[in-house]
């Protein structure tokens, strides 16, 4: 059976192992199909990462999703990403289900049977509705697809590829070694029905003369007897939003001469890392990560990130030295923000009356930089927003995803304004503030204030760019490497047939 000129069968991109760069190589399928006059749509049935985003419609799914929605230029959707798990401890996720919070779940009870059935309905019914609308749908798998332990309760690798009826598409690092055995071992220890389904390789994250690898695509072809679609350069150059926190390991760790200086504490709960994402492309900054006092010391501008578990978080840089080390940075005239968990550790008290990231009742002491109190509370707040911010005309735009109220104490001054006039944040000062809004700082209005009081530090004189524009620039420069890679003729071939 073929498909039609004008539909195609759905493609999954699944992983030898974590952090292949299936997301970023589904985003730029994404990008591709549009470009050639397709509607796609991604899809990932579960996944588990604390960076997240708010859908147009107030609900929460895993930033991936909306990165690749982005490149394929339509709406995000909670369809996109039924089941998002957002880990708390090693052990208990709070688990999301079509954009709600469901509750807090330990491992053991989350995979349970009668658990998983009732998630792979709701996994299946999003992926219907999402191919009732979209045309094809790229399908990403989660970590490795030879997790041969969690076959019986797997509702987003190999049984999510056969209900969709998925060509499946096998990605693998060939930085990390082990190429061969990784991809061999994925094709083959899957049964002969799974395996049948995958019909092609791609090895990414390729280094030095691509074609030095031709005897190695002619023995993985011959080993594993599926074609290898493409070799993937390690494309530096291409900033695409990452998934999950694994990739801020890759970036800087110290302060630098000749730039403005941002240092964003790390955090060991931090969420939404791609809060940085523009300003790291700011020539005018030097931003870097760090948990280590004498390196937050070194910075001109401290930003303390969101948080998955607060008061854990507040606790922590207690006990190593860097909250210290933040109080003395603003006593010397350094300029400290604070972003959702981070605005909330930089006031007077966290309290958590209902328990919702430990023991009931708990109250602990925040920083004392802003004067707000911030009351734990069960229910997410999950919604885009626009604002004007420190009086600006400027329409700026962002999102929140939080548990929690945090109230301004006495005069304290608001920092951003929402369209219906309503007040948001809290600024102690021109250089102490925080706020609820991610993405806060992908506005030029925004990362203009915040630095302008540090420009004679640098020799870039020039303002943020656009980088909404940026991003769309990215994504089709993704989208040229990919064509340049990969056989998008033999793809094509592979998605309009099922055999």
């Amino acid at each position: 059976m073929c498909y039609s000129n004008n539909r195609l069968r759905p493609v999954m991109l699944a992983g030898t192992g974590s952090d292949v760069g299936k997301s970023m190589i589904a985003a730029g399928l994404c990008r591709i199909f549009r470009q050639d006059g397709y509607r796609p749509a991604p899809f990932k049935a579960q996944n588990m990462a604390l960076n997240s985003y708010a859908t147009p419609d107030g609900r929460e799914i895993g930033r991936a999703q909306a990165v690749q929605a982005e490149a394929a230029g339509i709406p995000c959707s909670t369809d996109m990403n039924p089941i998002l798990l957002k880990p708390s401890t090693d052990m208990t996720s709070q688990v999301i289900v079509n954009g709600v919070p469901i509750g807090n779940r330990k491992a053991g009870e989350y995979f349970r049977r009668a658990t998983f059935d009732s998630l792979r309905r709701e996994a299946h019914a999003a992926f219907d509705r999402l191919n009732a609308l979209y045309n094809p749908i790229v399908i990403e798998g989660a970590g490795s697809i030879t997790e041969l332990n969690l076959r019986d309760t797997d509702i987003v690798n190999m049984p999510m590829a056969r209900y969709a009826d998925a060509a499946v598409i096998v990605v693998a690092d060939i930085d990390r070694g082990g190429v061969f055995a990784s991809v061999y071992g994925s094709v083959m220890l899957q049964t002969p029905d799974d395996r049948r389904r995958i019909k092609g390789i791609i090895i990414n994250k390729f280094r030095g003369d691509i074609n030095l690898f031709t005897k190695g695509r002619e023995i993985l072809e011959d080993i594993c007897g599926v074609p290898v679609i493409g070799v993937v350069p390690m494309a530096r150059d291409i900033h695409i939003e990452e998934e999950d926190s694994v990739s801020v390991k890759m970036k800087g760790r110290t302060a630098v001469s000749g730039k403005i200086n941002v240092a964003v504490l790390l955090l060991s709960h931090m969420a939404n890392f791609t809060d940085f994402d523009a300003m790291e492309r700011d020539d005018r900054v030097n931003l870097y990560y760090t948990a280590t006092p004498a390196e937050l010391l070194k910075a001109d501008i401290i930003i303390i990130p969101g948080s998955k578990s607060t008061i854990d978080d507040l606790r922590r840089i207690r006990d190593n030295g860097c909250a210290e080390a933040v109080l003395r940075a603003r006593r010397d005239g350094k300029t400290v923000m604070g972003i959702c968990g981070g605005y909330q550790i930089m006031g007077l008290e966290v309290s958590d009356p209902d328990g919702v990231e430990g023991e009931p009742g708990s109250v602990c002491n925040g920083l004392g930089l802003l004067p707000v109190r911030t009351i734990l509370t069960p229910e997410k707040v999950t919604r885009q927003v626009r604002f004007t911010h420190r009086g600006s005309d400027d329409v700026c735009e962002g999102y929140e995803i939080h548990m929690g109220v945090t109230r301004r104490c006495g005069d304290a001054a608001p920092l951003n304004r929402f369209a219906d006039g309503s007040e948001e944040g809290c600024m102690a000062d021109g250089r102490t503030f925080g706020t609820y809004i991610h993405g806060i700082l992908d506005n030029k209005a925004v990362t203009d204030a915040l630095l302008a009081p540090y420009l004679d530090r640098t020799d870039a004189r020039g303002a943020a760019t656009d980088y909404r524009t940026y991003r769309e620039s990215q994504y089709d420069a993704w989208a040229a490497v990919l064509r340049e890679s990969l056989d998008i003729q033999l793809l094509y071939n592979i998605m309009k047939c099922n055999d």
